[in-house]
């Protein structure tokens, strides 16, 4: 299983546009994906106003390269999120199963 951390940095002034597009697009979106076995989506803090971030749980390497394509390095963004994004990164790991708490893995 593959865990991919997206983070995004909003534009200045604009993390209501997206805090509005990650709750009634992305999240949707990504919960209506087969393969994603888990999305965890982290919303903006106090400390961090511009900062939001999705934690995946794929199935496979197939399953995320279905969805985003064979470039599943790089952040992909929706084009209703381009204008109001400063900055994206995106990190892949390989999923410790045995670290894994709470997540009926392989379901």
């Amino acid at each position: 299983m593959i865990l991919r951390v997206f983070q995004v940095t909003t534009q200045p002034g604009k993390a209501a546009d997206f805090a509005a597009f990650f709750h009634d697009t992305a999240v949707p979106l990504m919960l209506s994906v087969d393969g994603l076995l888990a999305v965890l989506p982290g919303a903006a803090r106090h400390e961090t106003p511009d900062a939001f971030a999705f934690v995946m749980l794929w199935r496979d390497l197939d399953a995320l390269k279905a969805f985003v394509g064979e470039d599943y390095a790089s952040p992909h963004i929706h084009a209703d999120e381009a204008a109001l994004v400063a900055a994206r990164s995106i990190t892949h790991y390989d999923l410790v199963e045995e670290g894994a708490k709470g997540l009926a893995l392989g379901a």
